[in-house]
């Protein structure tokens, strides 16, 4: 019996040379080292490195290891806002951002859009810290404007703007021009099981971080001054997930050697076949329906026939993703990362066709 092929939005399919890291680290006893050890300290050296040459990250930001993106959420609004975040909402996850900022007391702002549609107003409100935008929203495969995250930039420019990549990053470029701190979680994109956060962080954010500690405290061991003193000796202020740092590394390394240029064509390639396939079929309409907001990792479609396609395609070994929340029912998410390849996408517009 052949693997299972896992279109879904994450934990999704594991990169083809997850298998071969793994046994190496296994190998090399990578689990057992201490935290504190100059081979750990080797291990993030690496994994930021390659970071920094795979996304081209500035020099600026600073590379910090947390246990998972929605941790990072918390460490954001503990260190960097002291009264208000303002939150670009339209669905699950940045609905989720904006309710940790006022589960922390903080009188934040939302601008809400519906779901996989168009922000009515890109307006921030004055005295906003933070703004917090999606570029890639999961539950419901919409991709924030670049040309609006520019007007946000450039009319708010001493507010910190905090990006979440979580499911485009690499396979989309990450604006580092246009932002302060962004974030994801190795179980999409790097094809990697969940239990490791990636926060990258620029000089003007930790700045902003000691101004709010020196006029109170902002945590204790996660606040933003002790993450960055242990990242400058490439350590973590607590026993992080060693194993998973030196294989998302060694998977960075990997990309690396594809070339992030054709990583991303092939994202395209793939997220233009399946959008076609999807339009072609009366049975499938994309739930994102203008097409410059349509993720290219995330793709989203209604269907009436949704617990019938998915029995009978997990019949042939395949697994897409249900809708989420309200639409758990009514969608498909079916995920394009860097783990599935063109023959794979090419082989599910084939069965998706069919229908």
């Amino acid at each position: 019996m052949g693997k299972h092929i896992y279109f879904t939005p994450g934990p999704s399919q594991l990169y083809h040379t997850y298998d071969y890291h793994l046994k190496k680290a296994m190998n090399e006893e990578i689990g057992s080292i201490s935290h504190r050890s100059t081979a750990f300290q080797k291990i993030y050296e690496a994994t930021e490195t390659s970071l920094r040459e795979l996304l081209d990250i500035p020099e600026d930001f600073k590379i910090l290891f947390l246990s998972s993106a929605t941790d990072i959420w918390e460490r954001i609004l503990q260190n960097l806002v002291a009264e208000k975040s303002h939150h670009f909402v339209n669905g699950a996850f940045s609905k989720r951002f904006y309710e940790f900022a006022i589960g922390m007391g903080k009188k934040s702002t939302q601008e809400v859009a519906d779901p996989g549609q168009e922000f009515a107003s890109f307006e921030v409100p004055e005295g906003s810290e933070v703004i917090g935008v999606t570029q890639n929203e999961t539950s419901t495969g919409y991709a924030f404007d670049l040309n609006q995250l520019k007007a946000i930039r450039e009319k708010n420019p001493e507010a910190l703007i905090s990006l979440d990549v979580v499911s485009s990053i690499p396979s989309v470029p990450t604006p580092f021009d246009l932002i302060d701190t962004t974030y994801f979680s190795v179980q999409k994109s790097f094809g990697m099981p969940a239990g490791l956060g990636v926060w990258i962080i620029n000089q003007k954010a930790i700045d902003r971080a000691i101004e709010l500690e020196n006029q109170g405290a902002t945590g204790t061991y996660r606040k933003l001054s002790t993450l960055v003193k242990s990242a400058d000796k490439h350590q973590t202020p607590e026993t992080p997930n060693v194993v998973a740092i030196y294989i998302l590394g060694k998977i960075a390394e990997d990309m690396i050697g594809r070339g992030i240029k054709m990583v991303r064509n092939e994202t395209v390639y793939k997220s233009t076949i399946l959008y076609q396939t999807l339009e072609s079929s009366p049975l499938f309409t994309p739930f994102v329906r203008d097409k410059k907001n349509r993720s290219k990792t995330i793709i989203v479609t209604e269907t009436p026939e949704q617990s019938r396609i998915l029995e009978d395609l997990e019949k042939k070994k395949i697994i897409l993703g249900k809708g989420y929340g309200a639409f758990k029912n009514d969608h498909l998410r079916i995920a394009n990362f860097p783990a599935h390849s063109k023959e794979q996408v090419e082989m599910l517009c084939d069965l998706l066709a069919a229908y």
